[in-house]
């Protein structure tokens, strides 16, 4: 495989072929739980007391995918299909940072009203290439997670990044990542070495 086909992979949507059957999952997770959770680690941001982005790549999905495969026993291929077709869009392109926020309160009624008063969290969170604006989050693509009431605990985002932001991220540029909610002012600035490094690999 060449250093080019190497990475365009990366950015490549699952396939059924990429996955391990039930059996050989049961049998290959023991060694690639520990080394998923360990690249998670890289990817996963503390924003504030509350709030966490776990930056999605394509490792990130498979592992997602196939623990949903096995906690629900579906073998089928329009069950697998349906799996891959929910997650794969969390996959970076290239030119976009992928992520899943949560929002976390351990009281379930501390939850309760912090979710009331945090409507359009998942519109404020953003991402900052030094020397370049601001990016907002575009949210919640696949369906709407919140209601008259309410925001969700779980938010997908997406940051598309220009070209020269791409750019110069690659060059070494600091990453920053944040939130400016009104109820909920927290930033990240810089980002840690080796999180910053886990986002320019999702570039090309």
């Amino acid at each position: 495989m060449t250093t080019d086909t190497a990475i365009m992979r990366g950015f490549q949507k699952l396939s059924p072929d990429d996955l391990f059957s039930l059996e050989q999952y049961s049998k290959q997770r023991p060694q690639f739980r520990p080394q998923v959770l360990a690249h998670k680690r890289r990817r996963t941001l503390q924003v504030g007391p509350n709030a966490t982005i776990l930056f999605e790549d394509r490792l990130t999905v498979q592992y997602q995918v196939q623990e949903m495969l096995r906690i629900e026993r579906i073998f089928e291929s329009a069950g697998i299909a349906d799996e891959l077709g929910a997650y794969n869009p969390l996959i970076p392109d290239g030119s976009n940072w992928k992520g899943t926020l949560l929002i976390e309160y351990p009281d379930p009624e501390e939850r309760k009203v912090a979710l009331a008063g945090l409507k359009g969290v998942e519109d404020r969170c953003w991402v900052q290439v030094a020397g370049h604006e601001r990016v907002h989050a575009i949210a919640d693509e696949d369906l709407e997670r919140e209601n008259d009431e309410k925001t969700s605990a779980v938010h997908f985002v997406r940051f598309e990044l220009t070209p020269a932001m791409v750019a110069a991220a690659k060059a070494g540029a600091a990453v920053s990542v944040g939130i400016d909610h009104p109820n909920y002012r927290h930033a990240v600035e810089p980002v840690a070495p080796e999180v910053r490094d886990a986002l320019v690999a999702d570039l090309a």
